[in-house]
């Protein structure tokens, strides 16, 4: 497997940047998501990696070779569709087989590969079955056993796990996982739901309007947002982003969220304007907080509860215990601890550099609530 690299990477379609002057790299083995909404840049990204697109400018290395101008063909990886693109009329070995026989490779090697994949992926049974009458789940099995045998330099793989149901794309998400595990491979995955990314990835990439927002390990993107965008992108729910009166000084220990002085980790830079960030989880319910709300609305979900509080400074949303007791109508204090808050530039949206990232944010407590 590879490493690839992406310098400056740009494309423009006419009058339109899909992605704009993209650095990345993607290290030997990892599990890389890129993530974001639709007509983010992220599937141009791949194509452009894939050899599907060219770009309009910057480079592209695969294992130290600059491929920015070769063929799909000519890069030596493996892509993954999401309609995973099989020939119904075959079985599920001759598609396995068909990019084999198409590089010349010899007869009992095929077989030996073919077999080799089909149990990795636990198919045997459905070798001789041909791929139109198969579930959607097997065909994305035989999508990627064809992937597999080829041992490529990488693979790239474009929301596989779109067209199934919720359970089936869980269990899917697992044995991916478990895939890439086995081969050691060097992956680049492309989708929009943030709990694939999550559950699978070893980095995240977030895009929106062609840009990296943000390139980092899914606790780090949790924890540390790099901008409002990625706090509001990742998280169900999204972290609550409050404005900060007056804005915030370097050094500040304390801002104010109107009017009510909160405590807060000390930054490096000054903001006209701030907001403060916290997720939903760290926002305790305590009646001694200063900061008010009514409850307006709230969703049982078995484990816990999601309570949307009105506030002075708009609705925020407050995970709770499932036996918390608050229903809509109910008037709450709440407090949180300055650890698990960060600031954020209101006008660049960006996270302002301090100490928050020293936080230790490994236990699940809320340790020291207050406002």
């Amino acid at each position: 497997m590879s490493t690839i690299v992406l310098s400056n990477l740009h494309k423009r379609f006419g009058d339109f940047t899909a992605v704009h002057d993209t650095n990345l790299t993607v290290s030997n083995g990892r599990f890389v998501v890129l993530l974001g909404p639709s007509g983010c840049g992220k599937t141009t990204t791949l194509r452009m990696i894939a050899g599907l697109e060219l770009p309009t400018s910057g480079q592209i290395l695969i294992d130290g070779e600059d491929v920015t101008g070769l063929r799909a063909r000519q890069r030596d990886i493996a892509f993954v569709f999401q309609m995973f693109a099989l020939y119904p009329h075959m079985t599920v070995r001759n598609n396995i087989a068909f990019p084999l026989k198409n590089e010349g490779i010899a007869r009992r090697e095929i077989a030996a590969r073919v077999d080799a994949a089909a149990h990795m992926l636990r198919i045997e049974s459905l070798l001789d079955r041909k791929t139109g009458g198969l579930s959607g789940g097997d065909r994305q099995r035989v999508a990627l056993g064809r992937a597999i045998v080829r041992h490529p330099k990488a693979f790239l793989m474009d929301e596989p796990l779109g067209t199934l149901d919720a359970d089936f794309r869980e269990l899917m998400c697992l044995e991916l996982r478990k895939l890439h595990n086995a081969l050691n491979a060097t992956t680049v995955y492309v989708t929009h739901d943030q709990r694939e990314a999550m559950a699978m990835a070893d980095d995240i990439v977030v895009m929106s309007g062609g840009e990296v927002l943000q390139s980092a390990s899914p606790h780090e993107v949790y924890h540390f947002p790099a901008t409002v965008f990625v706090g509001s992108f990742i998280g169900s729910p999204p972290m609550n982003f409050l404005a900060v009166d007056g804005g915030v000084e370097a050094g500040a220990e304390s801002v104010s969220l109107s009017g009510v002085a909160v405590s807060v980790p000390r930054t490096a830079t000054s903001a006209a304007k701030a907001l403060l960030g916290v997720r939903p989880e760290h926002v305790v319910i305590d009646e001694r907080g200063a900061l008010r709300g009514r409850v307006i609305a709230d969703e049982y979900l078995g484990s816990h509860q999601i309570l949307v509080v009105e506030t002075a400074l708009g609705v925020m949303r407050v995970r709770v215990g499932k036996d918390e007791g608050l229903v809509a109508g109910s008037q709450v204090g709440m407090s949180f601890a300055k650890e698990r808050t960060l600031l954020y530039d209101a006008s660049s949206g960006k996270l302002l550099p301090g100490a928050a990232r020293q936080m230790a944010v490994n236990g699940s407590g809320n340790g020291g609530a207050y406002v």
